[in-house]
């Protein structure tokens, strides 16, 4: 099976697990993204699908994986989300597996399938973590709250946030990345 992965995060410079079987391109799906997920394993606030926001540049890359389960779960590994979350790695064919809501919503699903069409790809896979703000699940933090929570981290932790937001490809220019920028002084690496 040709799988690849689509990616827009750290998942670019930190595959960990994911076995890559190529380089990341450039010419992934435009996707609406959004620095609106308050991460759980470290103070970064990630850069998730947020259907509410614009479409942005996205990578991809061809896995090394057996089949289509086999990169479901390595991509699960590598974002750290528990197993009881199947639905947080989305992937097509079979976005959601049978009985659980889907974490990706339609449309973006339908624009990742058209994305699929021009390829010469079988299947794709991607994370599909909600936005999530003050330990509540789908709750996105307004842009004042994302930059409140950033500018109060200190030492460490505000170094890794301050990289992450940093080395986000510098052609997603989220709206929230420009309130960063401007309140932080958090530019893009070049």
């Amino acid at each position: 099976m040709n799988i690849v992965c689509i990616a827009w995060g750290s998942l670019i410079w930190e595959p960990g697990p994911l076995k890559l079987a190529s380089d990341w391109q450039p010419d992934g799906p435009a996707l609406p993204l959004e620095f609106v997920r308050d991460s759980d394993d470290s103070a970064e606030l990630a850069l998730v699908l947020h259907a509410p926001a614009p479409p942005m540049p996205t990578r991809w890359a061809r896995l090394d994986a057996a089949g289509l389960d086999d990169a479901r779960e390595m991509l699960r590994r590598r974002e750290k989300i528990r197993p009881e979350y199947p639905q947080w790695v989305g992937s097509l064919p079979d976005p959601v597996p049978p009985g659980l809501p889907a974490k990706t919503p339609a449309s973006i699903v339908a624009c990742i399938a058209d994305w699929v069409a021009t390829r010469d790809v079988d299947a794709v896979v991607w994370t599909a973590l909600p936005a999530k703000f003050a330990g509540v699940s789908e709750r996105a933090p307004s842009p004042h709250e994302a930059v409140a929570l950033l500018a109060g981290l200190q030492g460490d932790e505000r170094a890794r946030a301050e990289e992450y937001v940093r080395r986000i490809p510098g052609d997603i220019r989220t709206l929230y990345r420009g309130v960063i920028e401007e309140r932080l002084g958090w530019t893009p690496h070049q």
